[in-house]
């Protein structure tokens, strides 16, 4: 009988990344799915598309969307945003819609990025202890996390709400998980995975990962996104203006991160979400890519390169 031959390091770590990748969630909004065709033409059946809420949005433009994904083939995970819902009733008549017409089972439950409510809801525990979400047949909730804190937040209180949420997860027994903003440096997500987890957090996390895009689109995005210490990441790279409008691909985070996962088995890093930031279409072709193993590690242990 045949002997299979042992794996190498080199093939752990490979194994490490399409682990990582393999079942990547990505998003959308409501205004950016018109422009997409099918979503079947960029993405595997069954991916989890999130779609995203803006803050004065009509709620309207989520359901539809969800309708659709689900029509052709995939998960909608729609927003929902505490601080942009007006009432108790609309939560529930909303919720009722994305059940009842796209078949909706998984939510991102955020705070909204609004100063002010437009109803009764200040933060997203308030929407997890009306037990709607249940109610509905919500089966999983993510929730944010903020591995570079948050611009709007203190450090102190986004601790104590992830305490609550991991307690309110051993309470009821609901399926909750974590979805981060982006980062685009490995050191600042393990010292914050190691951090939570000595503080006793217990929900998987999904590591938010920017797709392809220019390093002036990455520098918009994180200023905006209120983004801090992988800053330093892209000014580097931002002095060398010839680099401006390189397309930049995740794959030195995205090793890195697996190399966490590979060598350390407190990690509490489950998957990835991708922010599609220069587009749905670039962005889902090299993940998949990844995730079929077309790439080669880099020979100084520091990324990958892909053959879309």
């Amino acid at each position: 009988m045949a002997v299979a031959p042992a794996l190498t390091l080199d093939d752990d770590y490979r194994l490490a990344i399409i682990s990582l990748l393999e079942k990547f969630s990505t998003e959308t909004t409501p205004v950016g799915a018109t422009k997409i065709a099918s979503f079947r033409d960029h993405l595997r059946p069954g991916t989890s598309v999130f779609i995203t809420f803006l803050p004065g949005s009509d709620f309207s433009g989520t359901v539809a969307t969800a309708r659709r994904l689900r029509n052709e083939g995939f998960n909608p995970v729609p927003h929902l945003a505490a601080r942009s819902i007006p009432s108790v009733r609309f939560l529930e008549e909303g919720l009722s819609q994305l059940s009842g017409e796209a078949g909706v089972t998984e939510a991102l439950l955020i705070g909204g990025a609004i100063s002010k409510p437009v109803g009764v809801f200040d933060n997203s525990m308030q929407v997890l202890e009306t037990g709607l979400l249940d109610r509905h047949g919500f089966q999983r909730i993510g929730v944010a996390g903020h591995p570079e804190g948050s611009p709007d937040i203190r450090r102190e209180d986004v601790a104590a709400a992830l305490a609550w949420k991991n307690a309110f997860a051993r309470r009821t027994g609901a399926d909750l998980y974590i979805v981060t903003q982006f980062c685009f440096e490995a050191a600042p997500v393990i010292a914050w995975d190691r951090m939570i987890q000595a503080e006793g957090n217990r929900l998987p996390i999904r590591i938010g990962i920017p797709g392809l895009a220019s390093v002036k689109t990455l520098l918009n995005y994180a200023r905006m996104c209120g983004i801090g210490p992988s800053m330093n990441f892209l000014t580097r790279q931002a002095r060398n203006v010839t680099k401006l409008l390189t397309l930049t691909a995740p794959d030195r985070l995205l090793a890195d991160l697996a190399a966490y996962r590979l060598n350390d088995s407190r990690c509490g890093i489950v998957g990835c979400h991708i922010y599609p930031l220069g587009g749905l279409e670039k962005s889902a072709r090299w993940m998949q890519a990844t995730v079929e193993g077309r790439f080669s590690l880099s020979p100084q242990g520091n990324g990958f390169s892909v053959g879309v």
